[in-house]
């Protein structure tokens, strides 16, 4: 065989490694965003809208979550401590009828206190707990999110409005699925009672159909609609 068509063999052979090793990193790149789209739902496409539509720049962000928060173990939550915080958060929804900017910065408070009880980053870091209920609530985090800005949102002339009013209730609704997330017995509670002589965790039947009963009155119920 001679010298050139040996060039030629091993020119050949270069690019088609190149054309192979291209080709795995584009499908890698490709299901790494499918992947995190799966995982993050709605989140993936706010972290697009974040990053002004660069998707790249989104899927690292929410790639280096992932890394930071993933392996998070959720704490138990003991059964008398669960009651305290159904009662807090009920009593945040009756308190809406009458003053429903307290209502909704109490929730908010209550949400950042659960979650750092849980295992989170602790409430007044909030940006870091806020990205490590993204990994492990991706459904639901964004309305602690709501919360969480209409609690600090500066007050302004007519700030008791209709449509305020209502925009703190639609908002305290979304917040209260993340909360069902966090106060909910899962398999960490389950263990440590099983592990130990106490029974496994049971909610109150009084304040459990408060948790779940609906909670969408009307604006006419809130004050100042």
């Amino acid at each position: 065989m001679s010298t050139g068509v040996i060039i030629v063999l091993i020119v050949v052979a270069a690019i088609i490694v190149g054309a192979a090793v291209w080709l795995a990193m584009s499908r890698g790149a490709g299901g790494g965003g499918r992947n995190l789209r799966r995982r993050f739902g709605p989140e993936y496409d706010r972290a697009v809208a974040q990053h002004d539509g660069d998707a790249k720049a989104a899927e690292r962000d929410l790639a280096d979550r992932l890394k930071r928060h993933g392996s998070l173990r959720r704490q138990p939550l003991e059964p008398a401590a669960r009651e305290r915080y159904e009662a807090r958060w009920a009593a945040a929804q009756e308190r809406f009828v009458d003053s429903p900017r307290e209502a909704v910065a109490e929730a908010d408070r209550l949400l950042g206190e659960l979650a750092g009880v849980r295992g989170f980053p602790d409430g007044d870091r909030y940006d870091e707990q806020l990205a490590a209920l993204s990994v492990h609530h991706a459904p639901h985090v964004h309305g602690y999110r709501r919360i969480h800005r209409a609690a600090h949102a500066p007050l302004a002339d007519g700030d008791e409005s209709r449509t305020g009013t209502e925009e703190l209730r639609e908002a305290m609704i979304e917040a209260r699925a993340l909360f069902e997330d966090l106060v909910t017995p899962g398999r960490e509670d389950t263990t440590r009672h099983r592990a130990g002589d106490e029974p496994a965790p049971t909610r109150s039947n009084r304040l459990g159909e408060r948790l779940h009963t609906p909670w969408a009155f009307n604006r006419r119920h809130a004050k100042g609609s």
